[in-house]
């Protein structure tokens, strides 16, 4: 188990500053507790949100002429169950599905033990799916909230507790800036519901983002496998053109982690050829790599399509609802102050943020009004759509047709 365990050790050591992160808010929300002058009453992150929830759903829907589904409903996980919620959000493949979710509890408990015992039972699987538990994961106290089958999630530890640690951060005099902070922390709300309600009207980019990221698993668990089968002697010839760091000989599987790494097309392709990628139709693969690995230019090939069509619907997603955040929050005095007191910053440099969905939506929407969200949630645009928003706006967009 030792070398597994070495494995469960750096995957824990990776999220290090996340984890710090949580116990330095629970430490200040304890401090905060016993300072007797901090004020009793402050807003309640249910109680608000559950208020706005209609109004805000309203706005939605006159803004982008979507109907909101009748069974939408708001949870309020705490800390844990948020993370495994984001595990929820990988989309694995079948065969994969209940080890993604043992492994995020497995994280989220930072049970060292349980993580080995799940990678010597699954190494394959381990080397796919530790990239999302350690980059969801590390995120957490930054996301505010998420969208999964009819139900908005608010991040109960963090918007619990950050409102409450900025106006403790800001001192005394507590309530002469109190209501400026309560102000921001509405702000940040309705700004949250707005988007994850937005998300709930984009079933169809959701499913295409869905089969498209679980067509991309199913390839690097491929990949994973290969490279778990290569001769000892294919390996070390491999490993020694790509010059990559040496690993002792008695952690063998360290060896492949490390090619599996390199090699997979999130990062070697991306890192090499760079993101123009995502407009690309073929790639080519150093002769010598191909040598040792004759299926790989097949599996990167296999990877183009689903990856950008990944890239282009999450784009998209993100794209629609900050483009309605900003026209639906545009004169809302808490959202203005949310980005003052929270974020540092104003409407103005907000607005003015480059964001290719939200660029493209922008463009089509100047153009079609609120049609605009329904094109681009029923006839979704490619990748070298959004990097050249005109392209779009050249398609037959009743029948999808696009004219090069």
């Amino acid at each position: 188990m030792g070398e597994f365990n070495e494995f469960a050790e750096a995957l824990l050591d990776q999220i290090s500053v996340e984890i710090d992160e949580e116990k330095h808010i629970e430490e200040l929300s304890e401090k905060i507790k016993e300072d007797s002058e901090f004020p009793r009453q402050f807003i309640e992150l249910e109680d608000y949100s559950r208020s706005i929830f209609t109004d805000i759903s309203n706005k939605v829907t006159k803004f982008t002429g979507f109907s909101i589904k009748q069974d939408l409903k708001v949870e309020f996980p705490e800390l844990k169950e948020f993370k495994l919620l984001k595990g929820k959000k990988v989309f694995a493949t079948k065969e994969s599905r209940d080890f993604v979710d043992k492994l995020f509890t497995a994280v989220a408990d930072l049970d060292t033990k349980h993580i080995s015992e799940l990678i010597q039972k699954d190494t394959k699987k381990f080397l796919v799916y530790s990239t999302y538990a350690k980059s969801y994961i590390s995120k957490i106290s930054t996301t505010y909230g998420d969208y999964l089958d009819s139900c908005v999630y608010l991040n109960k530890f963090i918007l619990s507790n950050y409102p409450k640690i900025i106006l403790y951060k800001q001192g005394q005099p507590y309530e002469s800036r109190k209501k400026q902070v309560e102000s921001g922390y509405k702000g940040a709300l309705k700004m949250t519901m707005v988007e994850e309600i937005v998300h709930s009207t984009q079933d169809n980019l959701q499913e295409e983002n869905k089969n498209a990221a679980t067509n991309v698993n199913s390839i690097n668990e491929e990949l994973a496998r290969i490279i778990l089968d290569l001769k000892d002697t294919s390996a070390n010839n491999l490993y020694e053109y790509l010059q990559l760091q040496t690993v002792p000989d008695n952690f063998p599987i360290a060896k492949r982690a490390n090619l599996f790494f390199m090699l997979n097309p999130d990062n070697f392709v991306v890192n090499v050829l760079g993101p123009d990628v995502m407009t690309y139709s073929h790639v080519e693969i150093d002769p010598k790599i191909s040598e040792i690995i004759p299926e790989l230019s097949d599996i990167y090939q296999r990877w183009l399509h689903p990856i950008q069509t990944h890239h282009a619907m999450f784009s998209t997603m993100e794209g629609i609802a900050e483009f309605a955040v900003q026209n639906i929050l545009k004169d809302d005095i808490d959202f203005q102050n949310y980005l003052t007191t929270f974020m540092n910053t104003d409407f103005s440099s907000y607005k003015v943020r480059k964001n290719m969905g939200k660029d493209l939506t922008e463009l089509v929407y100047n153009r079609f009004g609120k049609d605009a969200f329904r094109f681009l949630i029923e006839k979704p645009p490619g990748t070298r759509e959004l990097k050249e928003p005109d392209r779009y706006l050249k398609r037959d967009l009743s029948t999808g047709s696009e004219h090069m």
